[in-house]
């Protein structure tokens, strides 16, 4: 009788999207899953905080501007979110050779918590570690604009958040935390979002082909 042979299934890829309030996530968000489905590649797209029930629940909790907690406790309930969606929507669709493509992850935890509230990057790390185990990104998106066109793409938007409400020296922090934390990254590909969208997405395009080229 012969062996029956089981082919391991290839992971899949981990893309995360990340910059500060007002960068362009959305518009480049859509663009990247348009260019997975001409690829024909079978993505799963989620975000944080939030991407399963009790992380949308949480997600609510964190945006919500009339909701005052400890900066302690801010810093765990993202990573409560996280531990679900790593455990129910990652790994599983990684695993089953899928490609995931989240709107935000750790990197901003280390940019809003660490840069924005002076949270201890250490403290952070070590959530990071009990959480992730060893889970990183294959390939993370930062997308880079000054403050003014961020804040003026925000006025033109919606009702903001209790993030997206706090005032230019905080999100200074933001995005300079942001950058030194790509900064000699190799998983990190930090793109200006200030300029045209053509050019942006040419770079996105190219990103994504190298992944697509190491599979």
């Amino acid at each position: 009788m012969s062996a029956t042979h089981n082919p391991i299934q290839p992971r899949g890829r981990f893309i995360t999207l990340e910059g500060i309030d007002g960068a362009g996530k959305s518009t480049h968000l859509a663009f990247i899953r348009q260019w997975l489905a001409e690829q024909r590649i079978d993505a799963v797209f989620t975000r944080e905080p939030g991407g399963t029930p009790i992380g949308e629940k949480l997600r609510g909790l964190l945006l919500d501007v009339d909701t005052a907690v400890t900066l302690d406790t801010e810093t765990l309930l993202v990573f409560a979110a996280r531990q679900e969606h790593i455990a129910r929507v990652i790994r599983p669709a990684l695993a089953a050779g899928q490609w995931v493509v989240s709107d935000r992850f750790t990197d901003a935890t280390f940019a809003y918590q660490g840069g924005g509230r002076g949270v201890p990057l250490a403290r952070i790390a070590q959530l990071e570690d009990w959480v992730q185990q060893g889970l990183q990104p294959d390939l993370t998106l930062l997308f880079d604009v000054p403050l003014e066109v961020a804040a003026q793409r925000m006025a033109d938007s919606r009702v903001l958040d209790r993030f997206e409400q706090e005032q230019a020296d905080f999100h200074a922090r933001v995005r300079a935390a942001y950058l030194q934390r790509a900064e000699g990254c190799a998983r990190f590909a930090v793109l200006d979002a200030s300029r045209a969208l053509a050019p942006i997405q040419q770079d996105i395009a190219a990103r994504l082909q190298q992944l697509v080229g190491q599979v």
